[in-house]
């Protein structure tokens, strides 16, 4: 569309005005092509006729839209031009209260001479990471952008600060330095970051001073690099320094002051360590009080000069140095008042007596003769003669006003080069940011040679600039693919080769200087003769001793005066030797450098390592000029060489006000800070640009139904504007944006609005007509009535006269009387049907209340049936519930009779296998015993021959014997003497070991009651069975008393001994078929049991098939308790018969003992499949009534459901099902309209499948009854076959004890006679051994203990919630339980805590076995393990949060059993016996606190790093609720961002599907509720801080639109705690603020209520952000309204009282305090099983 076209009514144009610059003005009246004015009215309501010349119109230009103004990057304005960027920088800095604007890639810096809260460390974090058109405008963000593109682009980055006096440059260099310290951390000791930022109170003070413009205004151009190494990290800085104004330390204008650190010396004279430079007030000397200002207000020097010397030690500048910095600069405050005396013709003299002489010579160190002297004199070396000149006295103050100078620049060199010292640390520098902080471009009243050099030296800065623009400006449309036009642009290299190019100005100055008695009108007269022709040059037609140069932003008129002696910067020889030989070694190396040097002054000192530029055809001294020149091109090479960013510092009014604005002061800064060329080259091409979706957003309600149905978003647009916009030149179409000519934007907003309006005017018709019909229809309702009334009053009047009066009084007396008798009639007909009615009513009522009668008798019998039937049902109600609890324990015990019986089948299975191999040994023994007995028949024969040569012999030996007898008794009575002896210390040893046996005996003792307290268990568990064992020991016991009497009749063994064996040789032919009985007995068993585990295993699989038809396929596991079986056998001797038969006795003892248990344990699951039956057909009844109340299904569904609960019989896992039936229960509540429908679609073929599994199972039912009665018949053989074996076993019994006997008394005969002889020698080896006995009897007690403890007793055993392992197996358990163990397996997360547990019933044996050092050394091992893991996985959520439930469920472990009152409360009995008893571990409970709550705030950061990415684009970027999008133009800084780029799209469902994550995750690992309530509030916490963060630094983010959306996106997060059960969390209240600021948005904000309203709800936000909520405001559409000024200010009257924070930000890094409540676990320790995936197999349950 043409931009004349634009000019339509009610659009808005800017005219010129000479007060505010620009005015607005709106358009009356259409323009078109030939009108000569432009009808316009402003708006103070007048009117203004703009004039237009019809040939060539120039219309003045467009306003945007009010949606465009306050934009953050003026390129996002449709009409780019001066006016336009003039009233958007108002509107955002006077009415937003903000200062920071983008313009392209500048950074517009308006000065608030206010101290604003956007610069703390948490702004600093917010801005970090962030790209720089996401946030809000801020130098923060240009820092961050210049710091990500080093790093990105490993290329050096510069950041150039400019502005006139008193804008800011310098505040704003020192944050963009605070920037790069804070976020890029150097990690070393120096603190080299700390150091960059304390060189500023240094270089302030010594190169800042108050001017008219400023109170801090930097008097010198400063470049700081600021270095980086390969990390980022800062490594380092280098200081350059540019045209420092030396004049300044001799003059100063009016209401200026001198530098900062006079005055603030001066402010400190009192002090010891400054007595001794003789210091006065600043008022005393002539250098600081010659501008009539020495204090600034609000500034104390006396702290400053604290800040300047702190800052000088942090730099390493000692004590020494500092002293000598103040000398020299208290002397050159004396120098200046030192007394020059004119002396008449031409001659001039220094007092002698002058103090301040002295003083300055003392400080110095020079002669005060020769410095008085040489002041007032000047030596001319001549070709034959030297000559000595006396000089008058204002050249000699000349002199010594530039000696002053000469020597505050050399000092000022020199603090330069220190802090650039003190700054370099060791280290290679990757790359730097620089910062330049250099003068704007500068026009005064009076412009001299400073501002000459500062003006040429923007000209080229500006150079720079316009090429950079235009490169960019080419990338981007190269980027787009978008045709490149050439865009014509000020170049101003001519203004540029006006001053440096040959017989250029500097040029001239510079050959002017040359000449002894050159001057400034010589020198002016020259450039009007060679530069006259130069149209950028001029001469000035009111004054001789001027020129004008038109520069780039204005002309500027230059006063020649005083040109040749600033450029010349002259210094009397004599002077620089006296200061050459001064004994002051500081202040003479200055001047020794300078002799070493062919510049003998130096203004600026650049780095050393630079060469010196060689001037051709001068003199060897620079002039002042030549070296800023050279300096200037060096900066130019070094900003050519990095990337530049751009920040334009603009003072807002000359009177330093806070927040107020001239426009005539601001926009000369623009103009000469180039924002206006560069929105001038923008607005040449297409200065507007949309990406697609943006377009689509905003543009949407222009697109017909056609157009919106098409899923090519790109391509829609691009339809749509073809259509809108006729003339394809006005925009292009890019590869994601689209890009528009001035205007065009406004243009669409045009028609936006216009739609809108059109839509409103169309409801607005429908409302209104609708309104006015049902008004008119009223009125005509109204009308009609009051006409009827009107028109019959006026018939009445027209009928009524005398003739009609009597007659109608006549027919009245007629009626009268007619009526009467009719009445009468009337009446009499009533009364006689009234009376028939009632009759008939009253018979009828009469009826009707015995019927109700009747019916409430029956209702009051259907009542008491019915009440006795609900009586009954909450009886049986109340049974179920009480029958449900019994099952549960009965099913409880029938698992622990299950397990038990399972144990005790493997054992017994053991001990049949053990007791065959025991009966093979025994028949193995007989057939030994055979041939044995054949032996003994022999040898029977062979004795008797030989008791006759015994007894002859015997004869013999007594004889011998008799005298052996005699001589051992002498032995005898000797050795009785060494046995006294032996003894008497054998019993000393023996006390001395007594005393030992009874501390062991204490110790056994203790032992011993922990044994007794485990019998005492396993005896209370199994009473029953110990009864019987009671009654099988007594029946022993009268076995052996029986065997006892027959071992005494065994003296007549030798006479029946014949006998005997005959009789054995009978019994060994029965002992074979013993053997066969037995072996029979054994494979009957065997195939008995494999029959029924077959049988079994069947029925179990027949039932599981029936449960998965029950329950839709669910698979139980169930988990069986493993007991490994005694398999400790007797060993027997070979002769030893009777040892064996006790053994077979024992073997059918406990077979039938088995077969007994067997039999109870079959009936005992018949009674438990009983009570399972009644339990599930209670179950089934529930949910057979919840088929009856939600889907109507008749009777027979169920009893077939009834009859489905008798199939439930078998399930193992009664719990399990419990659960599973209640997850049923829920589902055909939510699906119960379909399963009814179902069901009666497979009602007969469930039926038909039941019956035949009931008939099956009742076949199974018979087939065990069968079997136990087959058991019953095979137990009485049993028995029967047990009694025949005990007879049996009796009779060998006796057999075997007479043959025993035998054989003793033949032993005992044959040694009887070698007996006696060892008798003694018996005597003394049992003293020996009985030593060695005492010695071994602790370690065999000890042991027995163990033996007794750890041995596996036939009966089932009870676990003690132990686990025991060898010292030796530490490492492998923590290695396994802690090292390895990976979160997700199947095993830990079916037992939650299952580690902690498993470590805790570790620490109990520990405990238990009283071993110190194996405690410490497993506690020790476990928390250094937890944290080894820990350390290595700190980014791994999971595993985190899996160490964090575990260590603190171990933490509540050695709570819960440490015995102490406080956590005993809770505990069963059986878990108070399971307390610690011998250490107490309240110190490692310490240390896993601490532990605990390092893993709880890894595991909170990881959190929140993984949660953050998404809080942003999800609460706030994300259009949640479709219709209602704040879609806006972005400008400049967003081009980077394609849409159309692969990067993940956050939404507040990401959000909430990630805490779902961590929430589950927790719940897995089986995290106690609490803990992760506090971790949920921490995460909301997170959310809402960050939210709100954003919200304060992003202005298009504070809308009522977007207001709506953060509240419907808490409310989803509401939502999400309410589902996870997580409401009493708190969480929502850490969203307060957040809430608060969203209400904020959407309410009204004009009137004093809506101000209260604010005040009284906003209370979770402080006045701070609530003032920068209200000036951030920013409307969406031209609907909506701004806030005032005025009602903010009232909001800000109301806030005053309220204290609170003054802080912008909320702490994103607050952490809550972290509790860890005690939990109680109701884990039963000695039931948890150790699962063998673990492999902890070396662990063995005690």
């Amino acid at each position: 569309m043409a931009l004349l076209e634009l000019y339509t009514e009610y659009n808005r144009v800017w005219i010129p005005d000479a007060g505010h610059v620009w005015r607005s003005a709106e358009i009356l009246k259409d323009f078109h092509l030939g009108d000569n004015v432009l009808d316009l009215q402003l708006e103070d309501g007048t009117e203004n006729h703009y004039p237009v010349d019809p040939a060539k119109p120039q219309l003045p230009p467009l306003r945007n839209p009010d949606i465009l103004v306050g934009e953050n990057d003026l390129t996002a304005l449709s009409y780019l031009h001066e006016p336009a960027v003039l009233h958007n920088l108002k509107v955002r800095f006077v009415e937003s209260k903000i200062i920071y604007t983008y313009c392209g890639i500048i950074l517009v810096a308006v000065n608030p001479y206010k101290q604003l809260h956007i610069y703390g460390d948490a702004i600093i974090h917010a801005y970090s990471g962030q790209n720089m058109g996401d946030m809000d405008p801020h130098i923060f963000a240009v820092a961050e952008e210049a710091y990500k593109q080093m790093a990105r682009n490993h290329k050096n980055q510069s950041i150039i600060v400019s502005g006139e006096s008193g804008a800011g440059k310098t505040v704003s260099a020192r944050y963009a330095m605070r920037y790069f310290a804070v976020v890029s951390k150097s990690g070393s000791q120096t603190r080299v970051e700390d150091k960059v930022l304390a060189s500023n109170p240094i270089t302030e003070a010594i190169g800042n001073a108050k001017t008219t413009r400023n109170d801090n205004s930097s008097r010198f151009g400063k470049y700081t690099e600021i270095g980086f190494d390969r990390r980022y990290r800062i490594i380092g800085a280098n200081m350059r320094t540019y045209l420092l104004e030396k004049s300044r330390v001799v003059f100063q204008a009016d209401n200026e002051r001198n530098y900062h650190i006079f005055y603030q010396m001066c402010s400190c004279a009192h002090l010891p360590e400054f007595k001794n430079l003789k210091l006065l007030s600043a008022d005393e000397f002539a250098y600081t009080c010659m501008g009539g200002e020495i204090t600034i207000e609000g500034v104390d020097d006396g702290k400053d000069m604290e800040e300047t010397r702190r800052t000088f030690s942090l730099l390493g500048l000692m004590e020494d140095f500092q002293s000598d910095v103040f000398k020299v600069l208290a002397a050159v405050l004396h120098l200046g008042n030192l007394e020059i005396k004119n002396s008449g013709d031409g001659k001039s003299s220094v007092p002698p007596s002058d103090p301040h002489l002295a003083v300055f010579c003392e400080l110095l160190g020079v002669s005060a003769e020769c410095l008085a002297r040489w002041l007032c004199h000047r030596r001319i070396v001549l070709v034959a003669e030297t000559v000595v000149k006396p000089v008058p006295r204002e050249r000699a103050v000349n002199a010594r006003d530039a000696l002053a100078k000469q020597i505050y620049a050399h000092l000022f060199d020199c603090i330069i080069n220190k802090i650039n010292t003190a700054l370099q640390v060791p280290g290679k520098q990757h790359a730097f940011i620089g910062v330049l902080d250099i003068y704007g471009f500068e026009t005064f009243d009076t412009n001299s040679f400073e501002q000459f050099c500062i003006n040429y030296a923007n000209e080229k800065l500006q150079q720079q600039f316009n090429l950079h623009v235009f490169k960019l400006e080419q990338e981007e449309y190269m980027k787009e693919d978008i045709p490149w036009t050439l865009i014509d642009f000020y170049d101003n290299q001519p203004v540029i080769d006006l001053i440096e190019a040959k017989m250029g100005i500097l040029d001239l100055l510079d050959e002017e200087c040359l000449f002894p008695q050159g001057t400034d009108r010589s020198w002016l007269q020259k450039l009007f003769k060679y530069l006259d022709d130069n149209p950028l040059f001029e001469k000035p037609r009111l004054s001789n001793e001027a020129f004008v140069i038109q520069h780039f932003a204005d002309k500027v008129e230059y006063q020649c005066r005083g040109f040749l002696e600033k450029n010349r910067d002259t210094l009397y020889e004599e002077l620089v030797d006296i200061l050459r030989v001064s004994e002051f070694p500081f202040v003479a190396n200055f001047f020794q450098e300078e002799k070493q040097k062919p510049v003998t002054t130096k203004v600026v000192k650049v780095r050393p390592a630079r060469p010196g530029v060689k001037p051709a055809n001068k003199q060897q001294r620079a002039s002042v000029g030549d070296k800023f020149c050279s300096s200037l091109s060096l900066l130019m090479e070094t900003l050519n060489a990095t990337t530049p960013h751009y920040v334009r510092c603009i003072k807002p009014n000359d009177e330093k006000l806070p927040f107020e604005y001239d426009s005539r002061r601001v926009v000369q800064q623009l103009r000469a800070c180039g924002v206006l060329e560069t929105i001038r080259i923008s607005a040449q091409s297409y200065p507007s640009r949309w990406t697609y979706i943006e377009f689509y957003s905003r543009y949407s309600i222009l697109m017909s139904h056609q157009e919106g149905d098409l899923s090519d978003k790109k391509q829609t647009c691009k339809n749509v504007l073809q259509r809108l916009i006729q003339d394809s030149n006005q925009y292009k179409f890019g590869r994601t944006k689209i890009f528009f000519r001035a205007g065009q934007v406004a243009y669409l907003e045009k028609l936006r609005l216009d739609r809108l309006r059109g839509a409103c005017v169309t409801l607005q018709k429908h409302v209104r007509g609708w309104s006015k019909r049902r008004k008119f229809l009223r009125m005509r309702e109204a009308a009609i009535i009051l006409q009827q009334y009107i028109r019959g009053t006026k018939t009445i009047r027209k009928t009524v006269t005398a003739a009609a009066l009597k007659q109608g009084w006549a027919a009245l007396v007629i009626q009268r009387c007619w009526r009467g008798y009719r009445m009468r009639q009337i009446f009499h007909l009533v009364r006689v049907a009234t009376v028939t009615i009632q009759s008939f009513t009253r018979g009828r009522i009469a009826r009707k209340l015995y019927k109700k009668m009747v019916e409430e008798q029956k209702a009051l019998i259907l009542q008491k049936y019915a009440r006795a039937w609900l009586a009954r049902r909450r009886f049986q109600t109340m049974r179920r519930l009480v029958i449900n609890v019994q099952l549960s324990f009965r099913v409880q015990q029938l698992r622990k009779k299950i397990e038990e019986q399972n144990k005790e089948n493997r054992g017994l299975m053991e001990r049949l296998s053990s007791l065959a191999n025991s009966h093979s040994h025994t028949v193995d023994r007989l057939q030994g015993l055979e041939a044995q007995l054949e032996k003994s028949t022999n040898q029977k024969v062979s004795l008797e021959a030989r008791e006759k040569k015994v007894k002859e012999d015997a004869s013999q030996i007594t004889t011998q014997l008799q005298k052996e007898i005699d001589a051992l008794k002498l032995e005898k009575q000797n050795l009785e003497k060494k046995f006294d002896a032996s003894s008497k210390e054998a019993k000393e040893s023996f006390d001395h070991m007594k005393t030992n046996l009874q501390e062991e005996k204490e110790h056994e003792a203790r032992f011993r009651k922990i044994a007794e307290n485990n019998i005492e268990i396993q005896r209370i568990d199994h009473e029953k069975e110990v009864e019987t064992l009671k009654e099988g020991i007594k029946r022993l016991k009268e076995e052996r008393v029986s065997l006892q009497r027959k071992i005494e009749e065994g003296d007549q063994v030798n006479a029946e001994l014949q006998e005997q064996v005959i009789q054995l040789t009978k019994h060994v032919k029965i002992i074979p078929e013993l053997r066969k009985d037995l072996n029979n007995l054994q494979n009957q068993r065997n195939n008995m049991d494999r029959k029924m585990r077959e049988q079994s295993e069947q029925a179990r699989a027949k039932m599981n098939d029936i449960t998965r038809q029950l329950l839709g396929g669910v698979v139980e596991e169930s988990g069986l308790l493993g007991l490994t079986p005694d398999d400790s056998e007797k060993n027997c001797e070979v002769e030893d018969l009777l040892a064996a038969f006790d053994g077979l006795q024992k073997a059918t003892r406990i077979l039938e003992n088995h077969q007994r248990e067997q039999k109870e344990g079959y009936e005992t699951q018949v009674e438990g499949f009983k009570l399972k039956v009644d339990h599930l057909e209670n179950e089934n009844s529930k949910l057979q009534n919840l088929f009856q109340e939600k889907s109507n299904v008749n009777e027979n569904i169920r009893q077939e459901v009834s009859r489905l609960s008798s199939e439930n019989s078998v399930i193992p896992e009664l719990k399990v099902q419990a659960l599973e039936l209640q997850r049923q229960k829920q589902d055909l509540e939510a699906h119960v309209e379909e399963q009814s429908r179902e069901l009666t679609d497979k009602t007969e073929e469930i039926t038909n499948v039941l019956q035949k599994k009931i008939q099956e199972e009742s076949s199974q039912r018979r087939h065990f009854e069968e079997k136990s009665e087959e058991l019953e018949e095979l137990k009485r053989e049993l028995e029967g076959r047990v009694e025949e074996l005990g007879e049996e076993n009796d009779h060998l019994k006796r057999q075997l004890q007479m043959e025993s006997e035998a054989k003793s008394k033949l032993r005992q005969e044959t040694s009887q006679l070698t007996a006696d002889n060892m008798d003694f020698e018996e005597q003394l080896d049992q003293k020996d051994r009985l030593i060695k006995k005492l010695q071994k009897q602790m370690k065999s007690l000890e042991t027995s203990q163990r033996a007794k403890q750890t041995s596996a007793p036939a009966i089932p055993k009870d676990f003690l919630g132990m686990l025991e392992y060898k010292r030796e197996d530490e490492s492998r358990l923590i290695q396994n339980i802690i090292l390895d163990l990976k979160p997700k397996g199947v095993v830990v997360n079916m037992i939650p805590g299952l580690p902690a547990y498993i470590l805790f019933m570790c620490v109990r044996h520990t405990d238990y076995l009283n071993d110190e050092v194996k405690l410490k050394t497993l506690m020790n091992g476990v928390i250094g393990a937890v944290k080894k893991v820990i350390m290595s996985h700190l980014k791994d959520f999971e595993l985190l949060s899996f160490w964090l439930s575990n260590t603190y469920q171990l933490l509540n472990c050695l709570k819960q059993y440490s015995g102490e009152e406080e956590f005993l409360k809770q505990n069963t009995p059986r878990q108070n016996k399971h307390c610690l008893q011998n250490f107490d571990l309240s110190e490692h409970r310490q240390i896993l606190s601490d532990l605990a709550i390092q893993i709880y705030h890894q595991f909170i950061s990881i959190m929140e790093k993984t949660l953050s990415p998404a809080i942003v684009p999800g609460m706030l970027e994300h259009e949640s609720l479709q219709g209602i999008s704040s879609m806006k133009p972005t400008g400049f800084r967003k081009r980077s961002n394609s849409i159309y780029e692969d990067s993940e799209t956050h939404t507040i469902s990401s959000i909430v599907q990630q805490l779902s994550v961590f929430q589950s995750t927790m719940s897995q690992h089986g995290m106690e509720q609490r803990l992760i309530k506090q971790a949920v509030k921490q995460m909301f916490y997170q959310v809402g801080a960050t939210t709100l963060n954003s919200i304060m630094l992003r202005k298009d983010m504070c809308s009522c639109r977007k207001g709506m959306q953060i509240r419907c996106n808490i409310s989803y997060l509401e939502e999400w705690l309410k589902e996870k059960e997580l409401q009493s969390s708190n969480a929502m209240d850490t969203l307060r603020p957040l809430s608060q600021a969203a209400w904020l948005l959407q309410v009204n904000k004009s009137t004093d209520e809506d101000a209260k309203e604010i005040t009284g709800t906003c209370t979770e936000l402080n006045p701070v952000q609530i003032v920068k909520i209200l000036n951030s405001y920013t409307p969406i559409d031209d609907f909506e309204k701004r806030v005032t000024s005025s009602f903010v200010r009232k909001v800000q009257s109301l806030l005053q009282d309220r204290d609170g924070s003054t802080q912008l930000m909320l702490d994103s890094d607050y952490r809550f305090q972290v509790t860890f409540p005690f939990c109680p676990s109701a884990q039963a320790l000695e039931l948890l099983q150790v699962p063998s995936s673990l492999h902890l197999g070396f662990l063995s349950r005690i």
